[in-house]
């Protein structure tokens, strides 16, 4: 199996894709919601699962299974980690909040989230949103293709790393398009390193998601976090840097009580592998 040259094709597909939409809504300017920089800013995000679809492709022409680690999307009882996992990484954000509260954070408050719940049209505008741009256009990429490739030769320690480290240098764009989370918590600031740093700990989550359930559950938990810090507008540098800390915590833990090897029969899934 081309492990490396489909890791190596998909990292380039992904990052060309991104990059060139995203710097086209740089030079464009103006808001990611407003017409026409809101065109390459969407497109933008969806570079991970356009590489996860060209390695799919190129699978399937040459006859190849799917890699060794892939995860089955449609089982039961698999499946029942979703509504676990729905739970779980809200909550790792929530706690976080709540701790960085006590040590001196601000508190908790849903008054932004509610205005930007009104913003975008209501609650399911808002959901919709959440679920497609991040999670929806992402995970098939760095979990269902990525992953797999990177976890038979590093494990799922070292494949979460390096997924954190790539993922955290393909956000760098968005610190430059006016009107985005990245763009007001600003780049060079404790704001934006910690963003940044938070990145590996997600990619470190999501990839154990994965594992429990395929896709579906790293969307799962990937749209958890992320509709979590937007509803609690979560930006105090305390604030990141305990949620930070309580997800390591988590995922370390999560780690720690799971099998280290997990394979699965070569099937057809949901994502593009």
């Amino acid at each position: 199996m081309n492990t490396r040259k489909d890791l190596v094709i998909f990292f380039t597909v992904a990052f060309t894709t991104t990059y060139a939409f995203w710097l086209s809504a740089i030079a464009l300017g103006g808001a990611p919601t407003s017409f026409p920089t809101a065109v390459p800013f969407l497109l933008g995000g969806f570079g991970p699962v356009i590489g996860a679809i060209v390695i799919r492709v190129l699978r399937a022409r040459r006859g190849e299974p799917v890699p060794a680690h892939s995860v089955r999307t449609w089982s039961g009882a698999r499946l029942l980690w979703v509504p676990l996992l729905l739970v779980l990484a809200p909550a790792t954000v929530v706690g976080g909040a709540l701790l960085a509260n006590l040590l001196g954070g601000p508190e908790l408050s849903l008054a932004e989230g509610q205005k930007l719940i009104a913003s975008v049209g209501g609650l399911v505008p808002f959901l919709l949103s959440m679920i497609v741009t991040g999670p929806l256009a992402e995970e098939p990429g760095w979990r269902g293709t990525a992953h797999p490739r990177l976890r038979a030769s590093l494990g799922r320690v070292g494949s979460g790393l390096v997924l954190g480290v790539a993922w955290a240098i393909w956000h760098l764009p968005l610190f430059f398009i006016s009107g985005t989370v990245q763009n007001e918590l600003g780049l060079f600031s404790w704001s934006g390193l910690l963003f940044s740093l938070s990145v590996v700990p997600m990619a470190l989550l999501t990839g154990w998601a994965y594992e429990r359930a395929g896709v579906i559950a790293a969307i799962a938990t990937h749209f958890g976090v992320n509709a979590t810090m937007a509803l609690l507008t979560v930006s105090s540098p305390v604030t990141q840097a305990v949620v930070l800390v309580v997800q390591m915590i988590v995922v370390t833990v999560l780690l720690a009580a799971t099998p280290r090897t997990r394979t699965v029969e070569p099937v057809l899934t949901l994502s593009p592998r």
